[in-house]
């Protein structure tokens, strides 16, 4: 089993790309239109890149119980994980208005995407990757329905309709190329184009979390909030990983979708929780201390998790 340190050698390339992508911002490389068509061009382009490389062919997701649990897993586990923050955010004394509910969207959101595939791909191989995608269809689901409800009350009907996006249509179509053997009459120069496309999608997304995190740094008092903060890292890195683990140890799950969630209990929040709080209305101070508390303290937290979770789930 890897040791503290070795695990922290594969989490820290990670972090430090995310530095990198800090310091563009603060240099002013990446600003402004800039960012956000980087960020734009990454979801929906290189993202789905990558998806479909590691889904069209994936041995594992013929396994039909690697296609139904791992969605049904990650809603449910974000359902979860976001109802146990409305709890501690009541808890702590945050009332509506004040970041109550943005409190629970950001420590229920951990960070499912960038930050997680570097990690699986470094102990178990490109393969782990795909059962991990399924499994944030589920979490797609919750943020967009239950999350984005917690946080401005829109209807279920305007939640479902954020779901479809490039994202969960790349899923589908590789799914579909996987399952009906699609994927080997496919052109060789399709899969290469692709595979650069998708070798782009992990710095850049760390790069683009790095740009994004920076533009609250200049505000360092803004960033830690000793009852928000400390309550949020209790909660997301101390109590829910504790019970992720649990659930992937007790029931009876696939080897790839306990390896998903063993490194899913590690994760600190989402930086999505901040730009979610801008766009419905929440508290977005809120959400940024949060995500740079758990963050911050995950550098050095993630490795504890992975190796208890490695020597506990036997994966």
């Amino acid at each position: 089993m890897p040791t503290y340190w070795q695990l922290l050698l594969i989490v820290l390339p990670v972090f430090a790309i995310i530095g990198v992508g800090v310091a563009v911002r603060r240099v002013h490389w990446i600003e402004g239109d800039a960012e956000a068509s980087l960020i734009r061009f990454t979801v929906n382009v290189c993202f789905p890149c990558l998806i479909f490389e590691s889904v069209a062919n994936n041995a594992a997701l013929k396994d039909p119980s690697n296609l139904v649990i791992p969605p049904l897993v990650g809603f449910g586990l974000a359902w979860l994980s976001l109802s146990a923050g409305r709890l501690m955010a009541k808890a702590i004394g945050l009332q509506v208005g004040n970041g109550l509910r943005t409190f629970a969207l950001a420590v229920g959101i951990n960070n499912y995407g960038f930050l997680p595939l570097p990690i699986m791909e470094a102990i178990w191989g490109p393969g782990s990757r795909g059962v991990l995608f399924l499994h944030n269809i589920g979490v797609e689901i919750a943020v967009w329905t239950v999350g984005v409800l917690i946080l401005s009350g829109l209807s279920l009907r305007d939640g479902w309709r954020r779901v479809v996006s490039p994202v969960t249509i790349t899923i589908v179509v590789a799914l579909a190329c996987n399952l009906t053997g699609l994927s080997s009459h496919l052109p060789k120069v399709l899969f290469d184009a692709v595979h650069a496309m998708a070798v782009c999608s992990i710095p850049l997304g760390l790069i683009m979390t790095g740009v994004s995190l920076a533009n609250f740094i200049g505000e360092p008092r803004q960033l830690f909030d000793p009852k928000v903060s400390l309550a949020a890292i209790t909660l997301r890195l101390g109590i829910l990983p504790v019970v992720i683990l649990a659930v992937a140890k007790f029931l009876p799950f696939s080897l790839e979708l306990k390896r998903v969630l063993l490194v899913q209990a590690a994760m600190p929040t989402a930086m999505t929780s901040v730009i979610l709080a801008r766009m419905y209305g929440g508290h977005p101070k809120t959400a940024v201390q949060i995500v740079f508390g758990t963050t911050v303290l995950g550098l050095f937290v993630i490795p504890l998790w992975l190796r208890a979770g490695l020597a506990w789930l036997g994966v």
